[in-house]
Formats: C-alpha cells, sequence, structure tokens
C-alpha cells in the first residue's frame, strides 16, 4: 500500500508540474520503503517511463509533440543511459546520493525562480493536454532554417538528450528539467510544445533504461505494478486537479518538497 501511495505522488506531481517531478521518485524509494539505490533507480525508471507514456498519449492528437525533435533527443538520451547505469555501479554510493542531492538542490531552485519570474509557464502541465492545434514547426533560433538543415543545432539536441538519458540511468529520472529548457533555447518552441515534446524522450529513455536495468538486475514485481498502477492513478488525478490548483505558488510548493528531500538525501549520504 505504501508503494501505491509512493507511486501517486510520483505521477501526480509528474502531471502537476511542467519539469523536474521524477525528481522526487529516488529518494522517496529509498527513505520510505529503504531500497538500495540501484533497485530505487531502476523502479523510478519504470513508474516514470509509463507515466510518461500516458501523457503522450493524452497528446497525441493535440499536434504539440514534434516527433523528430523526439527521434532526435530520445536516439541520444537511450544510448546514454545505459552508459549511466553501468557508472552508476562504479561509482561509490555515498558520491552518487552527493551529486543527487545537489542536482535535486539545483532542480528545487529552478522550479522556484521560474514560478517567480515566469508565473504563467507553472500553469503548462503535463496531466492536462490543450486540445488546440498547433500549427507551425520547430524553428531553430541558430540561423533561421528548418531544423533538419542545422547540424549545429542538432547536435546541441543530441548533447542535451544524451545528458538527459546519463542522468536517467544514474539516478532513475526523467530529464525534464534538462529537457524542456533545452528545446525552448533551441528551438523557439513555445512551452505548451516544449513541455509535451518532452514527455516523448523521457518516454523513450526512460524505458529504455528500464528494460536495460532488468538484464543485470531483478526487481520486486509487485511493488513495480503498485508504483506503475500509483503512477499512472496520479497523472489522473494531476488531469482532473490541473484546472484548479495549477499556478506558481503549487510549483513553489513542489520546489519546497524537493529542497528538503535533497537535504535529506545528503544527511543520508554523509550520516
Amino acid at each position: 500500500m505504501l508503494a501505491l501511495l509512493i507511486g501517486s505522488l510520483i505521477g501526480l506531481v509528474l502531471g502537476l508540474t511542467g519539469a523536474g517531478g521524477s525528481i522526487l521518485a529516488l529518494p522517496l524509494l529509498m527513505t520510505l520503503l529503504h531500497l538500495p539505490l540501484m533497485t530505487a533507480s531502476g523502479l523510478s525508471l519504470g513508474a516514470v517511463g509509463l507515466a510518461a507514456w500516458l501523457g503522450v498519449l493524452l497528446r497525441f492528437r493535440s499536434g504539440q509533440i514534434q516527433w523528430f525533435l523526439v527521434g532526435v533527443m530520445a536516439g541520444a538520451g537511450a544510448i546514454m543511459a545505459p552508459v549511466g547505469q553501468w557508472l552508476g555501479r562504479q561509482v561509490p554510493e555515498q558520491m552518487l546520493l552527493t551529486v543527487f542531492a545537489l542536482l535535486a538542490g539545483f532542480i528545487a531552485l529552478r522550479m522556484w525562480r521560474q514560478a517567480a519570474s515566469h508565473p504563467e509557464d507553472t500553469k503548462l502541465l503535463r496531466a492536462s493536454p490543450e486540445l488546440d492545434q498547433v500549427e507551425g514547426g520547430p524553428v531553430c533560433r541558430l540561423t533561421g532554417k528548418p531544423l533538419y538543415m542545422q547540424s549545429p543545432c542538432v547536435v546541441r539536441l543530441i548533447l542535451a538528450g544524451a545528458l538527459a538519458g546519463l542522468l536517467s540511468g544514474l539516478f532513475g529520472v526523467g530529464g525534464g528539467f534538462v529537457i524542456v529548457p533545452m528545446l525552448v533555447l533551441l528551438t523557439n518552441l513555445p512551452m505548451r510544445m516544449a513541455v509535451a515534446t518532452s514527455l516523448g524522450v523521457i518516454g523513450v529513455v526512460s524505458l529504455v533504461g528500464f528494460g536495460n536495468f532488468l538484464r543485470h538486475d531483478a526487481l520486486p514485481l509487485s511493488l513495480l505494478l503498485y508504483l506503475v498502477g500509483g503512477a499512472v492513478l496520479g497523472m489522473a488525478m494531476g488531469s482532473l486537479m490541473a484546472r484548479r490548483v495549477a499556478g506558481p505558488v503549487l510549483q513553489q510548493g513542489f520546489a519546497a518538497m524537493v529542497a528538503l528531500l535533497a537535504i535529506q538525501t545528503l544527511w543520508r549520504a554523509w550520516s
């Protein structure tokens, strides 16, 4: 039952934040279920990946997802996710937890500042698709040419996808906190389309990493089912709640929660 509640919270946060919600998964699984780092990371990948694909299905007909961008970034991320998992097995757990805590602190700060400086962006949610058709394709800011003709822009997107995949493999996170801002910066996409496109990238990268994890380690199947079921339930709850509760105050509350979990993870690493 506790795993179901954790999965629901992960899915809810994934649904009610534009990016960075999956950072809660690892510390919650380690703290509340007392799981080792690698097991928690593998379970997180499965839950986050399936929740992301639910978001893709919600937006499939909306025209928001840019599939060329998904292919570019997810391809690089899928290659690097197993590399991140291999690297995680070579690095001492104390160092991994310290890096994760610093990463979570950075994400919390970014979510807080986004809520303060761009409050309108906090209302663009993964769990609640806007069904208006979005016209036009991505245009890179670097030269103004179509994206597929711009190798420098594509290279930068590949590097961003690779970084997201590496972090996904190391910590079981989705990587939306890397993917969304890079999509906005490099392709000039509206935030709504960037958030939607990030779901496709996260779904591919997370499930590739999860499949690779299962090749090397066994996971408790019942625990995974509870987490995935809870994540789907949480995304559905987020869809119902989105119109009423979304906004900067909610995102700052999530940012504060992430910051507290980062401090707790850092204490766990060094205690």
